[in-house]
Order: structure tokens, then C-alpha cells, then sequence
């Protein structure tokens, strides 16, 4: 099965304008996440989609290669869609633009998953290792089946160990307001790590005809709720296979995520 890689690079974020240009270590972010992404085995292509001049040219400065897409897209998945819908490849992988230490090979992992013909996307989770992204809403969990396919990706913590955790109220705003709890979770590190709560890393493969129909489809209810575009594909019958990752990565969402990784990357040579 052939297979590209693809990388949707936006300009305007939220939190972070014109992170794809960010230097790391003096390099480009978006160029961290394609030379390691070329460095796929199975991979036949790296491509970056993105909607803004600057990031195409600067892809182009650094001998990569580049499409122009629409500014109108609300997600990556869309942006991808857009750049392969001509292309001649059965595999897509999802490289987020803010992922600079993704590994190659967590690109042929995704990509092997899908030598499974019932499964129509492939992805990552490693197990949680610190207790405080279990609760944490912007770490997202998976649970899967024996198979390894996903049963549901949430922010919330899951599978919840009933006769495990204790959980203790940390407070709540002042009477008349909003309730806000806030809790903590009381279990040794030794048994934390047993409960294999999963975290979800944000990698897919996608057969190609999948990323299209799903392309296609409208936001569905959970992922609505949840804000999670992976919903989409599990509530309309799409099954993704999961592999478990002893890699971690760091995406970038804000100025000082690029410098920990920075300070991190400074310590770690």
C-alpha cells in the first residue's frame, strides 16, 4: 500500500499565531516535523497543507514540498482532505504541524495498522505514567477492545477505576456561583501505573476513501460534546485500531510549550 504523510499548518492560531514559523533550536517548527516525518520507512511522501504564503515558501526555502489550501477549513482533517482528494495514495497519515519530536517510526506504526483490512484509521496511546493528566480535560484517554480497537476517546477518565481511586473534593467557588470541583487522585505511583489508563497521541493513518467520506460527514453529537473529531469516525461505524506507543510527544500550543521543549531538548542532549 502506498502512503504519504501530510502535515496542515495554519497560521492563525489562537494561541499562537504564526506558530508553524516558531524557531526551535534556531529551525522552523513545521521543518522539525517534516525531516522527522521523512524519516519514515513506509512512507513514500511528506507534503505540508497549509492555507498561508509564508509557511508554503518557507516549506519550499528548506527543500520540502507544499500545497496551497483553502482558508476555510475548521479542521485539519479537512485541510488534508482537500490535499490528497487528486493524489494517487491508499494511505493518509495525520502529522500535526506542532509536533516536532514525532518519531518515524510512530509513522510506520499507524501506517502497519491499517495491514488490518477491518480497520479503517489507525493511531497511538501510551500509557499514563502521571496521575494528574488522568483527570486533566486536555490529555485525551482511549479504551480499546482486546483487538486493539477503540471503544471511545474522552477528556475524561477513563476506565474509571471505581474500587481504586479516591477522590476528594478540592473546593468550590462561593455560594450563589458555579460549582467547581477540583479533585485529587490518592493511589501509590506503583498501582497508578497498573490501572493502564491510556493517553491518546494524536497520529492516524487513514484509508484514503475514509479521510474523504468522513471529509464529507457533518460534526456528529459526541464529538460536538467532546470536541473531538475522532467521535465522528466511531459514531458512524469507522473502526480505528489502536497501538500502544512507548514514545511520548510534546505538541506546541502556546509560546511557553515551545520553550519547555526547548529547555527539555537543551537537558536531554
Amino acid at each position: 500500500m502506498s502512503a504519504i504523510v501530510v502535515i496542515p499548518a495554519r497560521y492563525d492560531s489562537t494561541r499562537f499565531p504564526g506558530k508553524p514559523l516558531a524557531l526551535l533550536k534556531g529551525i522552523p517548527l513545521i521543518q522539525h516535523v517534516y525531516i522527522n516525518s521523512k524519516g519514515s520507512r513506509l512512507a513514500d511522501d511528506v507534503i505540508v497543507a497549509t492555507d498561508n504564503k509564508m509557511i508554503f515558501e518557507k516549506v519550499l526555502s528548506f527543500g520540502g514540498k507544499a500545497v496551497i489550501t483553502s482558508s476555510d477549513h475548521i479542521s485539519g482533517t479537512d485541510r488534508i482532505a482537500e490535499a490528497v482528494r487528486t493524489m494517487d495514495y491508499d494511505i493518509i497519515v495525520n502529522v500535526q504541524g506542532d509536533e516536532p519530536l514525532i518519531k518515524p517510526e510512530m509513522i510506520d506504526d499507524v501506517i502497519s495498522l491499517l495491514e488490518d483490512s477491518r480497520a479503517s484509521i489507525g493511531t497511538l496511546a501510551i500509557k499514563i505514567k502521571d496521575q494528574r493528566e488522568i483527570f486533566d480535560p486536555n490529555v485525551v484517554k482511549v479504551v480499546f477492545d482486546k483487538e486493539e480497537f477503540a471503544f471511545y476517546f474522552s477528556r475524561a477518565p477513563i476506565p474509571y477505576h471505581r474500587d481504586g481511586w479516591i477522590m476528594e473534593s478540592k473546593g468550590q467557588r462561593a455560594k450563589g456561583k458555579e460549582l467547581e470541583q477540583r479533585y485529587e487522585l490518592h493511589a501509590p505511583c506503583s498501582t497508578l501505573y497498573a490501572y493502564s489508563c491510556y493517553k491518546h497521541i494524536g497520529i492516524y493513518s487513514y484509508r484514503k476513501d475514509v479521510l474523504l467520506r468522513l471529509a464529507g460527514l457533518p460534526p456528529s453529537r459526541l464529538e460536538l460534546i467532546e470536541k473531538l473529531e475522532q467521535l465522528r469516525a466511531l459514531e458512524n461505524n469507522f473502526k480505528i485500531k489502536v497501538k500502544e506507543t512507548y514514545s511520548e510527544t510534546f505538541g506546541v500550543d502556546t509560546p511557553e510549550d515551545l520553550e519547555r521543549i526547548e529547555k527539555w531538548l537543551n537537558t536531554s542532549l
